[in-house]
């Protein structure tokens, strides 16, 4: 008996060890976790940010000197470039490697290392998407370039040389919940991040969803439902911009696409949101007589945050700006002579290829009548707990073919079975040089030299200068296209659907000073059709963009201030058009009490999407659910993947087709009029907001209904932050939603001394138990901005510094 006591004495303690120290599902190991050494306690707010210190670091080739503000924003001051990117990698790990290390993970599709094979099919379509393939080619073009090879190497050495000081006492905290340990990092990973940035903003390829759309509604109701051009625009380079070059021949439209698109022939929809606003002001408008500029991209929101702000200062560059951590450099600012920013362009540079296989083996395909040989990229994915698993992809001269069968994975549902992905991020490029050049920019020249070396993803750079030019660019490398070439998926074994070749970067449509004295975008029509390429079919919905032009046109003597409450403008045009038309077709008599309630609340509505507006909250649901019962009778069919017309393409149809053949529900007996789906979704609005919170009340504010919020990263319950009171939805300039909104406000008065103002939804640090963690949280939802400390030298007293970092060789 006393044998079976000691030996349990000496199993249970081994067997508790084993269990505490070991992850378990979600659960971290609970003794390391909890050590009070090495566990999460060591991750309460970090002092040693908070006095003067020193380090050492191989790489250095002379003093750098880091300034920290009252933000813990640094301001890098070096003396040459190889130890600028060197302490901006540094810093940038010092504030943010989890971070910086996860989405690296993510876009690389190695999540299963860390999480085990619940992430399996998130990797499988990450890499079979090509990520990893792009970003080597990417690389590829960087590393040819002397200046972005030294850029690239010495943010790695920084990144490296910090990752060097850290014990297990102090990894991030998401390393002790998820149980896994820094790896160094490598170029690659640089390059990875931009290909992910690439991935967010190609906005979802539809073209799955138009040919379905194509092959069920023939070609007529295809034309006339998706047009290649919207009813109302207020495009980027205004109306009559002429063109002053010479452009290249336009690839001839094959024969067989013209027969499909004339009946002869039968042959992740794209998520509004991922929008953003810029604009410049010329002088002439300003109070000041300088240009202003502001940029708000619109991303889905994290914490930590998406973006890192930062100062770079060593010989021939004083910049700042919001940086991405994991890439050198500034992407969006100013410095002491121009200012820039950048919204999406929402170009079609992403094609599905319907490939024709020899046999079983896909070893060959037909193109160009003959057989030609794939090539394979074996993919391993190590998966945590498990054996690892080797994903054979294969690749035409178009790229990867994505899947051979209905994936498993829900993002992966406009990803077309058998074809082939040609996407200019899997392209050598070196978007690097664009930023090196614009940090160190002086004028409109400088600027444009720039861009020619940026590729993807397409960006209208917003543009202004101290010498009062304004400019504006949609700007990416293009391929020159036939009209509506990748509006449905291509004939890949004809080689007249392949890209034929690229638009001059000299001739992507642009305008300096524009004699309005502004120029702006946002996500809408780059040009008028007279622009003599094609770039899209569809960009985003036409409201923002006019408002913004609405509200820039009326302005004189703008200040700051004008430009601050305009970036968080709650007004919809959307509303504007719509409301008038619908509140005459609702039947009073069939309404009930709380239904009456909410139309008094839409009479009074001054079409804000503010905070506390009731109105809102009963507009929003109720336009959602009349989109939703005009299409979805035919454009949704189970086992048949297709996308509703655009907002544009319903609210024409609204205002000028009352009789419209689609308003009638196809899976009813009754034919259904516009007016008997405006009483029924009208309804559906009240009952909904009714049924969730009761009699109206405050809580059928605009703000309650829709949540905003900033989740963490990984998803880490309690690392988000608060439900946020706050307005703004997509069809206004300030276009929130619940987890995906402006995510860097940022506002430059231009002048002898440049001024900034910004803000973005979180904090400097991406440590949770960092009082700079998500500090910034309430200023962006109150809409204010802070004023950038742009520091002129490390002595410079016009700020606040409250901590300093030199470093030495």
């Amino acid at each position: 008996m006393n044998k079976i006591k000691a030996l349990f004495c000496i199993i249970i303690p081994i067997a508790l060890a084993f269990l505490f120290n070991t992850k378990l599902g979600n659960t971290p190991p609970l003794l390391k976790f909890l050590n009070p050494f090495m566990g999460f306690w060591q991750n309460a707010e970090n002092n040693h940010f908070m006095f003067n210190h020193k380090a050492k670091i191989k790489g250095a080739i002379d003093k750098i000197e880091i300034v920290f503000d009252d933000r813990m924003i640094p301001h890098i001051f070096a003396q040459n470039d190889h130890d600028l990117y060197l302490a901006q990698g540094y810093v940038t790990a010092m504030h943010r490697l989890w971070q910086m290390d996860f989405q690296t993970r993510f876009a690389a599709g190695r999540i299963s290392e860390v999480v085990g094979d619940k992430a399996i099919e998130v990797d499988r379509y990450q890499r079979r998407m090509g990520m990893v393939y792009g970003a080597e080619n990417s690389l590829k073009g960087m590393m040819a370039d002397p200046k972005a090879k030294e850029m690239i190497l010495a943010y790695t050495e920084g990144i490296n040389a910090y990752i060097k000081t850290l014990s297990k006492a102090n990894y991030p905290l998401e390393y002790k919940i998820l149980d896994f340990k820094p790896e160094d990092w490598t170029p690659v990973k640089c390059a990875l991040l931009l290909k992910q940035m690439s991935a967010v903003l190609a906005m979802g390829s539809d073209e799955f969803y138009m040919t379905n759309i194509l092959k069920k509604f023939g070609p007529e109701v295809t034309k006339n439902l998706f047009p290649d051009y919207p009813f109302r625009e207020d495009p980027i380079i205004p109306v009559g911009t002429k063109w002053n070059f010479s452009p290249l021949a336009i690839p001839k439209t094959p024969e067989s696409f013209t027969q499909a698109q004339t009946g002869d022939v039968k042959t992740t929809e794209k998520v509004e949101g991922i929008g953003s606003n810029n604009w410049a002001l010329s002088g002439a408008k300003t109070a000041s007589g300088y240009p202003i500029l502001a940029n708000d991209p619109h991303l889905d929101l994290t914490l930590p945050s998406i973006w890192y702000q930062i100062q770079l200062h060593a010989p021939g560059v004083n910049t700042y700006g919001v940086s991405l951590p994991g890439a050198p450099g500034v992407i969006i600012g100013f410095n002491q002579k121009i200012a820039w920013g950048v919204t999406n362009v929402a170009a079609d540079v992403l094609d599905f290829y319907q490939i024709k296989f020899k046999d079983s083996t896909h070893n060959e395909y037909w193109y160009n009548n003959k057989w030609k040989a794939t090539t394979k990229r074996l993919e391993t994915i190590k998966i945590r707990g498990g054996k690892d698993e080797i994903d054979t992809v294969y690749y035409t001269h178009h790229g990867p073919v994505v899947y051979f069968q209905k994936p498993k994975y829900g993002r992966a549902d406009n990803v077309p079975v058998g074809d082939a992905l040609r996407w200019i991020a899997h392209d050598e490029s070196n978007e690097l040089m664009t930023f090196y050049y614009l940090n160190r920019g002086k004028n409109y020249n400088d600027y444009r030299k720039a861009l020619t070396f940026y590729t993807a993803p397409a960006q209208n750079f917003v543009f202004a200068s101290v010498d009062n030019d304004i400019a504006i660019t949609p700007n990416g490398k293009f391929p020159l296209k036939w009209k509506d070439q990748g509006k449905f998926i291509l004939d890949g074994t004809d080689p007249a659907y392949d890209w034929q070749g690229w638009i001059p970067n000299a001739q992507n449509p642009t305008v300096k000073n524009p004699p309005r004295g502004f120029v702006s975008s946002a996500n809408q029509s780059s040009t008028d059709t007279t622009y003599p390429y094609y770039i899209n079919w569809e960009f985003a919905p036409y409201e923002r963009g006019k408002r913004i032009n609405d509200r820039l046109s009326a302005m004189s003597k703008a200040t700051l201030d004008s430009i601050r409450l305009m970036q968080t403008d709650n007004y919809s045009i959307m509303a504007q058009n719509l409301v008038p038309a619908l509140l005459p077709l609702l039947n009073n008599e069939q309404l009930n009490a709380t239904q009456k309630e909410a139309l008094a609340y839409l009479n009074k509505w001054n079409k804000r999407y503010d905070a506390h507006e009731i109105a809102a909250s009963v507009f929003e649901i109720w336009t959602k659910r009349l989109s939703y019962d005009i299409w979805a009778d035919e454009f949704e069919v189970k086992g048949i993947p297709m996308r509703y017309p655009s907002r544009d393409r319903t609210v024409e149809m609204i205002l000028k087709e009352p009789n419209a053949t689609w308003y009638d529900n196809i899976n009813t007996s009754k034919k259904e009029t516009l007016s008997d789906l405006v009483n029924e979704a009208f309804k559906y609005s009240c009952d909904s907001l009714e049924r969730r919170f009761g009699p109206i009340n405050k809580d059928w504010d605009w703000a309650n209904v829709k949540q905003t919020n900033v989740p963490h990263l990984a998803k880490i319950p309690g690392f988000g932050s608060k439900i946020l009171q706050i307005g703004g939805a997509k069809t206004t300039i300030n276009a929130l939603s619940e987890a995906n909104g402006p995510s860097w406000r940022m506002v430059i008065e231009l002048g002898k001394t440049p001024k900034g103002h910004g803000v973005y939804p979180g904090g400097q640090s991406g440590n949770p138990g960092s009082k700079f963690y998500d500090n910034m949280i309430d200023t962006w939802a109150n809409g204010k901005l802070y004023d950038l400390f742009y520091m002129q030298s490390p002595d410079d007293k016009s700020g606040t510094v409250i901590s300093r970092l030199k470093i030495s060789k």
